[in-house]
């Protein structure tokens, strides 16, 4: 009798424990399927590209890499001789053309005092030298003006507060127009990016609480759902020369879910954490629903 109960006894062991492993199973699952979450999520943030329309050598770099910046503050300074040699030609044409006009408009005086005693013909000439004079007058006050936003120009400067960052220019560089310079992160902009299967974005909704963990910190960032993306690239389709859509003729059975961006706003983080945009995080998402229920 004893070995039949001993027997009874560690078959309910077992199913106990197969039980509650069931039902473990069961909550994981559930809340797998109701709660999303990835582990493919990103540290993101809009990236400044420093550049200048004015090409020229670079004569000073004022900032370092890694360099926490204010707006406004000065990052290049490039060379001004040739831009205050141009300042100085389009002063020089100015006065010229103020010469000019100052003696077109007395010939155009005198002549109308004297009456019909010059020819019409006189009169309209210098009628259109005095306009001729203000037009090339005007064309000089531009050109200085041009002149003098490049001077402007000459000095570089943050246009938000964040890092500078890839810093690889140097006093004595040649800094083309449109070249990049250097890249500055929008401290403002950091944001937290995670990449939803699509079979879960049912359950994703703007304003619902997000939970972060960055890899390799143990602190918790909280934040909530900004935006779900509106497109995503199409790798079967793409368009042709006479703007046909180009379809991929093959089909693979198996079809793995598309992931969607879901921009997550940082509403509070530990004080210890480094947001370093490209940084790997998982990010899950607690439906409205499930939130206002209690559930975690």
């Amino acid at each position: 009798m004893k070995p039949y109960l001993a027997l009874l006894g560690r078959y309910a062991v077992t199913l106990s424990l197969v039980a509650i492993a069931a039902l473990v199973a069961l909550h994981l699952w559930d809340r797998h399927q109701r709660t999303p979450w990835t582990r493919d999520g990103r540290v993101r943030a809009d990236v400044v590209r420093i550049s200048t329309d004015v090409g020229g050598l670079v004569t000073q770099v004022p900032v370092r890499d890694n360099q926490v910046v204010r707006p406004g503050q000065l990052l290049i300074v490039l060379d001004r001789p040739r831009l205050t040699a141009a300042i100085g030609r389009a002063d020089a044409a100015i006065a010229e053309a103020q010469a000019q006009l100052e003696q077109a408009r007395k010939e155009a005086r005198r002549d109308l005092a004297l009456g019909d005693l010059v020819a019409t013909e006189a009169r309209e000439q210098n009628v259109a030298k005095v306009r001729t004079a203000e037009a090339a007058l005007a064309r000089a006050i531009a050109d200085r003006n041009v002149a003098m936003v490049d001077m402007q120009r000459t000095e570089i400067r943050a246009t938000v507060a964040g890092t500078v960052t890839n810093l690889d220019i140097h006093p004595g560089d040649y800094l083309a127009a449109g070249a990049q310079a250097m890249a500055l992160v929008d401290t403002a902009s950091l944001r937290i990016e995670g990449y939803f299967e699509e079979t879960k974005l049912h359950n994703v909704a703007i304003g619902d609480r997000a939970r972060i963990r960055l890899m390799g910190d143990d602190g918790e960032i909280l934040g909530h759902v900004e935006s779900i993306a509106a497109a995503i690239a199409d790798d079967q389709r793409d368009d042709t020369g006479n703007l046909l859509p180009k379809v991929a003729p093959t089909f693979s059975w198996v079809r793995l879910a598309q992931r969607i961006p879901v921009r997550v706003h940082i509403d509070r983080m530990p004080a210890t954490t480094r947001l370093i945009a490209g940084r790997t995080a998982t990010v899950e998402i607690v439906p409205a629903a499930i939130a206002a229920g209690g559930r975690p």
